[in-house]
């Protein structure tokens, strides 16, 4: 009976390590894991998965796209020379990149630049398409680039994110005292 007790008292440390281990193991997919410089394409789409975008580059290089993160607010650009050899990469959902974004930028500039959009709509007044990118952002919003019917950029913005909207007024309140 005691060696029975002692193996039961193990089952809970062992159960959290085995939960600890396939957390840590699905984080490891999340992000780009440490691929090297010159890793093949075939190692990183084998470490990533399928890649949600492709991007031609000059001189045979490509782009390739792999968004992540709950509802993409996480979008990683992994870049290759002619060889398909890896280049090195970059998490493109951020200030910095949507704030280059201008009017007059042709529609596939962006997409090679932030990759593809969390969410699209159609402004049919404005004859124009919004598309919508979630990102890290401790003020809940998400940024949108209208294009217009000639698949240029007209204009850019910051706006609240819907999915953080308050369902009520008072949850507002208590969102802005935190």
């Amino acid at each position: 009976m005691a060696a029975m007790s002692m193996n039961l008292t193990r089952w809970p440390r062992l159960a959290g390590a085995c939960l600890a281990l396939c957390v840590l193991s699905a984080c490891a997919t999340y992000g780009p894991p440490k691929l090297a410089p010159g890793a093949s394409v075939a190692d990183a789409t084998r470490a990533l998965g399928a890649p949600t975008g492709e991007y031609a580059l000059p001189a045979g290089a490509k782009r390739l796209e792999f968004a992540r993160g709950p509802f993409g607010k996480h979008t990683y650009m992994l870049d290759f020379d002619a060889q398909q050899r890896l280049l090195g990469w970059t998490q493109v959902l951020t200030e910095a990149r949507f704030n280059a974004v201008r009017a007059g930028t042709p529609k596939g500039d962006v997409l090679l630049a932030l990759g593809r959009p969390s969410e699209t709509s159609r402004i049919a007044l404005q004859r124009q398409t919004v598309w919508s990118y979630r990102f890290e952002d401790h003020f809940c919003r998400w940024f949108q680039v209208g294009i217009d019917e000639a698949g240029r950029v007209t204009d850019t913005g910051y706006f609240p994110d819907p999915m953080c909207e308050p369902k009520d007024p008072g949850d507002l309140v208590s969102r802005l005292v935190r």
